[in-house]
């Protein structure tokens, strides 16, 4: 079986690199390397953009923010290189970061450079040649429940971690931000988006104990073991990692799993093969994730739907950057589509006021 299936691809138009300037940093920052520099890309990510750096026999992944960002907060490369530089020596699905870079002469934007860790990231459309049964769906839904809950495990202030967020206040600093990125990222009226932001604001709830979460828990942000799917190599995608209430985390994960019964029109919306049979349902993963971590999740309906609400944001972001002409990658010229079907989703699910 091959060993990689996450492979690179030639870089998009539009989202080059400078490569002289990029090859002189790293030859003057990395100075026992010897060979010619060639870049490639991962196509699969809709936020930040990832490519594969190969000098001669290293290979290093490079993160940037995309381009036309308007929005820096969500992108901030020098934090996400702190997270990874504290958190990657005590939680070992974290990659080793090696170089930030946020000379702008360079890439015009903040960068940094970490290893590369080679494994299977799952997808909506699994990867040709793999078949996952029904024992192996159930195991890896059990170690993305189980890998989160370690995660949260982790005590912030002895990790040295303390400084990447503010735990007080968070949830009603999260819902009151999505609601304003909502705004600002509006094209279309969504009338179902509207009644959400407003639920959320009337319905937030206790904070729980506060953790390092990631903030963005998903199968396709995972690498996996080709010889065992239940084993989990590495976490990506770190850029909104910080300090908060770890249930916030719990309903982002829940925000991306579709069902097998769910309506068409959201599984349509799924990121992962989270609809084969084996795999837990999603008030199996909420017991699975209580019994482990040992927390009371109570108020799972915010949680779940904050999650949704959330991810349909980032969605609606990078739509606006489509609409505006920032990017022109036209995976991304139907996701108001999808943003109009995930608010279906929280809508339906505060009306019956349980997750199912």
């Amino acid at each position: 079986m091959p060993t990689d299936f996450n492979a690179p691809t030639r870089v998009r138009a539009g989202e080059e690199l400078p490569l002289e300037r990029l090859e002189s940093y790293l030859k003057e920052h990395l100075p026992d390397t010897i060979g010619a520099l060639s870049v490639e890309q991962f196509s699969h990510g809709h936020s930040n953009l990832t490519y594969l750096v190969r000098l001669g026999n290293l290979e290093l992944v490079l993160r940037r923010p995309p381009f036309g960002n308007q929005v820096k907060s969500a992108h901030d490369m020098g934090r996400e290189y702190r997270v990874l530089s504290k958190l990657h020596s005590i939680y070992a699905p974290a990659p080793r970061p090696y170089l930030f870079c946020d000379d702008a002469n360079v890439l015009g934007e903040p960068f940094y450079l970490m290893e590369r860790r080679h494994g299977v990231i799952l997808r909506k459309q699994l990867p040709s040649g793999i078949l996952i049964d029904r024992d192996t769906a159930k195991g890896l839904s059990e170690a993305l429940v189980d890998n989160l809950v370690l995660l949260h495990s982790f005590d912030y202030r002895t990790s040295g971690l303390d400084d990447i967020g503010k735990p007080e206040g968070y949830t009603h600093r999260q819902v009151t931000g999505w609601n304003k990125r909502y705004a600002q990222a509006m094209t279309d009226p969504i009338p179902g988006m509207d009644r959400i932001a407003l639920w959320l604001i009337e319905n937030i709830p206790k904070e729980s104990n506060a953790s390092v979460i990631h903030n963005d828990y998903k199968y396709d942000n995972l690498v996996l073991d080709p010889d065992d799917f239940t084993r989990i190599v590495a976490v990506l995608d770190w850029e909104m990692a910080t300090i908060g209430d770890p249930l916030m985390d719990l309903g982002t994960m829940l925000g991306y799993w579709v069902e097998a019964n769910d309506p068409e029109e959201l599984q349509s919306t799924a990121v992962g093969p989270t609809a084969l049979p084996g795999n837990l349902t999603r008030r199996e993963l909420i017991q699975r994730y209580q019994t482990k971590s040992g927390r009371e999740v109570t108020d799972v309906v915010f949680y779940y739907c904050f999650g949704i609400f959330k991810i349909a944001v980032i969605l609606q972001q990078i739509y606006a950057r489509f609409v505006r002409g920032h990017t022109h990658d036209p995976r991304f010229a139907k996701l108001n589509g999808v943003v109009a079907i995930m608010s279906q989703q929280a809508n339906a699910t505060i009306q019956k006021g349980k997750v199912e």
